[in-house]
């Protein structure tokens, strides 16, 4: 009888505090088996430290991490498609803006921005990597994924058969603060924050650091939500929104919140994010 292959792990690799925690552990030989690889899906949209990060990163792994992308977010997210039938112009909506509903209340746009610029690149490398074959149900890959302990809510199955996802930091009990702790133990810098400059689940702290800290990303941001309001306020274009879009739940234009004051947003939203692997 034909003895059946072992799984190979990959790690995905978000270059955020958790999962370069969890690369710099295994590379250390604190978690194993030894990643045969990790992926990086690249939106093209985080901010400069994280690049910059990253760059760092690749030199203290002793196995390759692989930079794959799906194009530019924000290009797709700016793009005009064109109904093949009816010829007429239109808007998706690729991040959970903020929204007016008619009724007066705050709305939220349905995202597809992780699973078209995170999943479907990242999936697609990793069946390259461990040769999957066309409709294989048998797991090949055990995906390595960096949620700490204290965003279990995070947690969700894969939802390709070849593919199991393993949590590592979890089984360790390790929380984003051990992780910070662990770095700092063996010598390591204090990991950037792994998210587009202009997502809506940022965390007022985290839009006051990206102002303050980052301020060509937090202009990039500004400007990114404007060219999307000046998008779906086009007549002629049937836009995906029914009302302006908003990176911010205060339905405030980001360039004029005073982050100094108290103001509201938190990142609770961010923890039902699909699949954990954002910000990671």
């Amino acid at each position: 009888m034909q003895k059946m292959t072992e799984p190979i792990h990959i790690l995905s690799l978000g270059a955020g505090v958790q999962s370069s925690c969890l690369a710099l552990m295994a590379a250390k030989g604190e978690v194993g088996p030894m990643p045969v690889a990790a992926v990086f899906a690249d939106t093209q949209a985080e901010p400069a430290s994280v690049y910059k990060w990253l760059d760092w990163l690749e030199t203290q792994l002793p196995f390759p991490v692989y930079r794959v992308t799906a194009g530019s977010l924000t290009k797709e997210s700016l793009r005009v498609y064109v109904n093949k039938k009816t010829g007429n112009p239109y808007l998706r909506a690729l991040i959970p803006a903020y929204t007016m509903n008619p009724d007066g209340t705050k709305g939220l746009a349905g995202r597809h921005c992780t699973a078209d610029h995170k999943l479907r690149p990242l999936f697609k490398k990793c069946k390259e990597i461990a040769q999957i074959k066309r409709g294989q149900k048998t797991v090949g890959v055990i995906s390595w994924i960096g949620i700490s302990l204290d965003e279990v809510s995070r947690m969700k199955p894969s939802r390709e058969a070849w593919s199991e996802s393993r949590w590592p930091l979890i089984e360790k009990e390790m929380t984003r603060h051990d992780c910070l702790r662990w770095m700092d133990k063996n010598g390591y810098p204090v990991p950037p924050r792994s998210a587009c400059t202009y997502c809506p689940f940022h965390s007022d702290h985290e839009w006051k650091r990206l102002k303050n800290n980052e301020p060509e990303a937090f202009l990039e941001a500004v400007q990114f939500e404007k060219d999307l309001q000046a998008h779906h306020s086009q007549s002629h274009i049937k836009a995906a929104l029914k009302s302006k879009p908003y990176l911010h739940n205060s339905l405030v234009p980001l360039g004029e919140i005073d982050f100094s004051e108290d103001t509201t947003q938190g990142s609770l939203l961010f923890h039902n994010e699909c699949e954990g692997m954002c910000g990671v």
